[in-house]
């Protein structure tokens, strides 16, 4: 019997992944070699004959956009597209928009490389009165206050991205659909850390690179059992 599959990916390169500064929540549009990404996974995906019913992403253009790109080329237009903001990249605080070279010689390596791959730890707040707060971007109007992070840690970027699984994704898989889910770095990591029951430890070795399509097997009774790469 084959295998159930979700198919997860990363968005393509976004301009601010090109000039190595923190991205999170800041609704930045993909470069043009993100774009070529987006392309060269749809090729891949349509060459092995995959098919899908419902496709999630988050509500940042970089992840919308190469969706779009992909179900495009493999003819799947047609498809309903489920937005949700819990796939957001996690927002990194008062570091987003900074440049990564620049922030490790300010504060070091070992400090940004806690805030960038630790599990528990938070990056610096950004305040409230600081225009790059989600509070100032109607994008997030139908959110409640306590909802707009200032900084999340990976626990708290896996709390909502699970909420969003067992809510809104897993109902749909267990309906036999076959999804697509495009979405960012480390909600992902979030996803396959809950799905591969890892380690706070072994999450922090884990890294998704852009434009990869990973392919998730379930088995026949929808439990998770391996990932790898297309």
């Amino acid at each position: 019997m084959s295998k159930l599959k979700i198919v997860l990916m990363r968005h393509g390169e976004s301009k601010w992944n090109k000039l190595n500064q923190f991205t999170g929540w800041q609704d930045i549009k993909l470069s043009k070699y993100g774009e070529e990404e987006a392309y060269l996974a749809a090729k891949k995906i349509f060459q092995k004959k995959f098919f899908f019913d419902i496709a999630y992403t988050s509500v940042l253009k970089r992840a919308i956009h190469t969706l779009w790109i992909i179900l495009k080329f493999i003819n799947h237009s047609w498809i309903p597209i489920k937005k949700k903001w819990q796939l957001n990249e996690r927002h990194y605080g008062s570091l987003e928009g900074l440049n990564k070279t620049e922030t490790i010689k300010k504060y070091g390596i070992e400090k940004v490389q806690l805030w960038r791959r630790s599990f528990t730890i938070l990056p610096p707040f950004l305040k409230k009165t600081d225009l790059r707060h989600p509070h100032y971007d109607r994008k997030y109007n139908f959110l409640k206050p306590e909802e707009l992070p200032s900084s999340e840690s990976l626990e708290i970027t896996l709390q909502r991205v699970i909420k969003c699984w067992k809510n809104n994704i897993f109902p749909n898989f267990k309906k036999n659909k076959k999804i697509l889910i495009i979405a960012h770095g480390n909600s992902l990591r979030a996803l396959i850390k809950y799905l591969s029951n890892m380690t706070s430890e072994q999450v922090i070795n884990l890294n998704i690179p852009t434009g990869k399509p990973i392919i998730y097997e379930f088995s026949n009774k929808f439990i998770p059992e391996k990932y790898y790469y297309l």
